[in-house]
């Protein structure tokens, strides 16, 4: 019954209407969980997997049905998750959970829920075999189901195909190992910038093309001064016509289409602090944060001396040849011309 306006509030009609409010919320918040928990065992993003107390399964979802290859006629009342698990996973999640908890498991549906059976959160990974023989791996979310007097009628085991994230870290292992061979590499010149172009980082095949120490150059200079400063004008120049926008004939210019998303390799002469020049391939990739600003540069550099001068051993032969084969050609149409005189 609502508490009227124009009632005199009194504790007792007061403590009524807190009961009421509670009472809504609690049932509010069960009706959440309960689409929540609704929403997981009916998606076909989850597999999720109900056994009774011996482990034998009475539930298999859409989501299992997807992930497994097996319709839920194919394993209720028939399997256990262990017989979709890796056994040699099975036999090491034992043993490791026997020597953890100091007492003996055995390396089957009990290695799967032990843990949940003690009341301990358990959220483990393991490889999911399909009806097809193929395999995934699957992060597995296992929960003790209790009846009124607290006794454990089952377990449901809620899993997730794992294969994105690992794919994911596989490919970041190995771009992580790429980018840390070229940045700790000899062989390329890592030069990384601050937004303003100063430099922050030198890495040690930086320090070899180039002669400076990465402390006579970090916080001090930019790396446009390191380079030609003709060769800046004239590619600012260049840029600012193909762009149709005035450049500036410094750090801008080696940057302005990596600060635009545009990807730029290009071509120009570094200086060494000795004065001595060499040609050098550079790459520029803008740096960004996690909102997408730019925070700095990455200026990845190679010596390009060695191409420049086969390009120059290619170019004097293929004149050497041009010429021997003028002079052969000469010699050839001179004799012609002698033996038809004669």
């Amino acid at each position: 019954m609502p508490i009227d306006s124009h009632d005199t509030v009194t504790p007792k009609n007061f403590a009524g209407a807190a009961e009421r409010i509670t009472e809504f919320r609690r049932q509010e918040n069960l009706l959440k969980t309960g689409a929540l928990q609704n929403a997981i065992l009916n998606s076909a993003n989850f597999s999720s997997i109900a056994t009774d107390a011996g482990g034998v399964i009475q539930i298999f979802n859409v989501g299992a049905e997807r992930m497994l290859g097996y319709s839920a006629n194919d394993v209720i009342n028939k399997i256990t998750p262990a017989d979709i698990s890796d056994s040699d996973e099975l036999i090491f999640r034992a043993k490791t959970l026997s020597l953890e908890l100091g007492v003996n498991i055995s390396p089957g549906f009990e290695a799967l829920v032990f843990k949940s059976s003690r009341g301990i959160e358990d959220i483990y990974e393991l490889t999911y075999i399909r009806k097809d023989g193929s395999r995934f791996p699957a992060v597995v979310s296992v929960t003790a189901l209790y009846d009124d007097h607290d006794i454990i009628i089952g377990y449901l085991l809620i899993g997730t195909d794992n294969t994105a994230r690992k794919l994911a870290e596989e490919a970041l292992i190995k771009s992580s190992a790429l980018q840390n061979a070229i940045f700790n590499s000899e062989n390329f010149s890592s030069i990384a910038t601050d937004a303003n172009g100063v430099i922050q980082i030198f890495n040690v095949g930086a320090e070899r093309m180039l002669g400076y120490t990465a402390t006579e150059v970090m916080n001090k200079m930019t790396p446009a001064d390191i380079y030609d400063s003709q060769e800046l004008i004239a590619r600012a120049q260049a840029l600012s016509q193909e762009l149709d926008t005035v450049i500036a004939p410094g750090f801008e210019a080696l940057i302005f289409k990596a600060s635009r998303g545009v990807e730029d390799i290009y071509e120009l002469t570094y200086i060494r602090k000795d004065g001595s020049r060499f040609p050098a391939v550079v790459s520029v990739t803008a740096l960004r944060d996690i909102h997408g600003s730019i925070i700095g540069y990455l200026l990845i550099g190679t010596d390009n001396t060695m191409r420049k001068e086969i390009e120059a051993e290619q170019t004097l032969l293929a004149k050497r040849l041009r010429d021997y084969q003028f002079y052969t050609r000469s010699l050839f149409e001179s004799n012609i011309d002698a033996c038809l005189s004669g």
